[in-house]
């Protein structure tokens, strides 16, 4: 298996877009799934982009993504990155992905001089708090 985890061009927004929408599916959250292709689109790649976004490649085929945005925290005085979605397709997990796309995420973080990765996730959704868990993340209520 060979990966690549890259910036986001234009040219994925549509295989994105599909991430979002199954991981939609996933969280029983569908039917909160309003926005469009397009609007992602314009959120990642628009006259001003409010999201970023790493895409994970095996052997040339786009298989996760990880969607963030920078905030900034007064207590540090310093910007953060709040990881929006991590998502990989189901044949490709349990295979280190995940884990990898945090850790590109958080030397990205580290380049940019951020003092803090922050994301939310689903207090039922077990596999992902333990990927998280694995990477030295400390759960908050």
């Amino acid at each position: 298996m060979t990966l690549n985890i890259r910036a986001a061009t234009p040219d994925d927004v549509s295989t994105i877009f599909g991430f979002c929408k199954l991981l939609a599916e996933y969280e029983k959250l569908a039917h909160e799934l309003t926005g469009t292709e397009a609007d992602l689109h314009e959120g990642l790649f628009g006259r001003r982009p409010f999201v970023e976004a790493f895409v994970a490649e095996v052997d040339g085929k786009l298989v996760a993504s990880a969607i963030y945005f920078y905030n900034y925290s007064t207590f540090l005085m310093r910007p953060g990155i709040y990881l929006e979605d991590l998502f990989v397709l189901p044949d490709y997990r349990r295979q280190g992905i995940a884990t990898a796309l945090i850790k590109h995420l958080a030397n990205h973080a580290l380049k940019q001089g951020c003092g803090r990765l922050e994301w939310s996730v689903l207090d039922w959704n077990v596999d992902a708090i333990a990927v998280f868990k694995k990477q030295g993340a400390v759960l908050m209520d």
